[in-house]
């Protein structure tokens, strides 16, 4: 199996170049830390399977699929990502993706969902598949509190805590640019355009505590 793998956490990309390598029938033809510079080297020389972020800085990783896919029939998407929004998960799979996995899943378990995709499956985290049968089920009985993903939850609370893009970062195990993108989208859906304004709805919708973020 031929994976290519596009990651801005440098130190990710590698642990994962480093861990795909090294599993039997397993090669990595092909690592970049941005959509941009994969698709300065697409097409990507005998890729079975595309392993891609979405929350990339510049070119987005749902665009990097769009973009892609029609181009290689053949190539089997599957994300890996911490974006939990209904938003991103749809835009991917219609995009092309036939698996959404979240970041911090134990290593068996992304190789487990790599073979799987690879010989036809629909690997997806647990979490993400109830999401994809909820909103089916049910498309329009969301609340505003539950357009946001358990991750920007966290995110709005460190924003409150006064805690840096840097600092939220290494906590997450991402860089400050998927923190500034995880940011936007929470700005988005609170329709908020400042950090003191988007602190003051995520309180009155109760997913920060009131004396937090003043």
């Amino acid at each position: 199996m031929n994976i290519c793998i596009i990651e801005d956490n440098k130190q990710l990309l590698k642990n994962l170049c480093l861990v795909l390598a090294g599993e039997p029938g397993f090669a990595v033809t092909g690592s970049y830390p941005s959509a941009e510079d994969a698709l300065l080297d697409f097409p990507w020389k005998d890729a079975d399977v595309m392993l891609v972020d979405m929350e990339l800085p510049g070119i987005s990783g749902v665009e990097l699929i769009r973009r892609t896919a029609p181009d290689l029939p053949h190539l089997q998407i599957l994300v890996h990502t911490i974006s939990e929004d209904s938003e991103t998960v749809f835009g991917a799979l219609k995009a092309g993706a036939m698996g959404y996995l979240l970041k911090g899943c134990p290593p068996s378990e992304l190789i487990d969902s790599l073979r799987s995709i690879n010989a036809g499956g629909a690997p997806m985290s647990p979490r993400i598949a109830r999401k994809v049968i909820r909103d089916m089920q049910n498309p329009s009985a969301a609340t505003d509190s539950e357009l946001l993903t358990q991750r920007e939850k966290d995110i709005l609370v460190s924003l409150s805590q006064g805690k840096t893009y840097k600092e939220m970062g290494e906590a997450l195990n991402v860089s400050p640019n998927t923190i500034h993108a995880h940011i936007k989208h929470v700005y988005a859906k609170l329709q908020a355009a400042t950090r003191a304004e988007a602190l003051q709805k995520a309180r009155r919708l109760g997913v920060i505590w009131p004396e937090q973020g003043k």
